[in-house]
């Protein structure tokens, strides 16, 4: 074999690994240059199960999550101490990391507060439908719940590293991820795994939390039955929340944010609920001529009432 046959055999050879990663990579959701996605469980997650097909991105959706893992955006300017941990939705199968993920952590840094986005497990980690039966189902295993306790866990013990203050860090949901918001915000005294490491000894409970047009609350549309998992798990204790969700949003029923309503408010729980007539499922941070579009100055004020960022000047 002549020299240069040699050398371009050996450079297809050191590549070929090269390749593959990065194929690899591209072949999974990731952040914009300069942030970096942390796994956040030491090896396998609680219950592993062997994964169906390997994690895939179809343009912002990612599918088949697997290694559940934060991304961390500092805030810009003025630093309020505050952060926010952020549950994309995609009704437990996927998530949108751009819609309900980028586009929020984009709006919240600017505000000066800390943004953690969470790329949970999916599918089938929390309350979905199955075609089967016809019905909504509990998960075998709360994957989601796990990744979202350790999360919050994760980001108190690293609060001084990041600049942001342990009691001003909250949690923010959509349509599912919604869910997963009134989850954590009931089931934050015991960890739904075995806990691992110094992270699972700080506190999961968020200080407040928002959820937007939020599924799997209520037990079946025209109904205002609370989902016994969330009923039964509400205190006095669970944090200051903030509701919004369209009349007309028929992905998931208004009667989801009213049953989570009454029942925070019938447990004590300062509570505020944004109902509008128009506005439709998943419209996220996306402008429009309807009111609803105005909901992120509407949450903005909230959070300077509880003292979470300063008021606006």
């Amino acid at each position: 074999m002549r020299r240069s046959h040699r050398l371009i055999l050996l450079i297809l050879i050191v590549l070929a690994p090269m390749t593959a990663a990065a194929k690899a990579q591209a072949s999974i959701w990731s952040p914009s240059p300069g942030h970096v996605q942390i796994p956040i469980w030491p090896g396998p997650p609680p219950d592993a199960s062997v994964a169906a097909a390997p994690e895939s991105v179809d343009g912002a959706m990612a599918h088949n999550v697997s290694i559940p893992t934060m991304t961390v955006y500092s805030p810009k300017g003025a630093n309020t101490g505050a952060a926010v941990v952020v549950f994309p939705g995609g009704g437990y199968q996927v998530l949108a990391m751009a819609l309900e993920g980028t586009e929020i952590c984009d709006w919240l840094t600017a505000k000066g507060i800390a943004c953690v986005l969470l790329k949970y497990r999916v599918p089938n980690s929390g309350p979905h439908w199955e075609d089967q039966c016809q019905c909504q189902v509990e998960p075998k295993i709360p994957a989601a719940l796990q990744d979202a306790q350790r999360t919050l866990g994760l980001v108190r013990l690293h609060a001084m590293q990041w600049g942001i203050d342990p009691n001003k860090i909250g949690v923010i949901g959509f349509s599912a991820g919604g869910y997963l918001v009134a989850w954590i915000s009931t089931h934050f005294e015991t960890r739904a795994y075995a806990p691992i490491d110094a992270a699972d000894r700080e506190s999961c409970r968020p200080d407040f939390a928002i959820a937007l047009y939020p599924g799997h609350l209520s037990m079946a549309p025209n109904t205002l039955a609370l989902r016994p998992t969330i009923a039964g798990a509400i205190t006095a204790q669970s944090p200051p929340t903030f509701l919004l969700q369209n009349e007309d949003d028929h992905v998931d029923s208004i009667d989801d944010s009213i049953s989570y309503y009454m029942a925070l408010k019938k447990a004590g729980v300062p509570v505020e609920l944004h109902a509008y007539a128009q506005g439709g499922h998943a419209f996220g941070l996306r402008p429009s001529k309807l009111a609803v579009s105005h909901w992120p100055g509407l949450a903005e004020t909230w959070m300077a009432g509880l003292g979470i960022i300063p008021p606006a000047p």
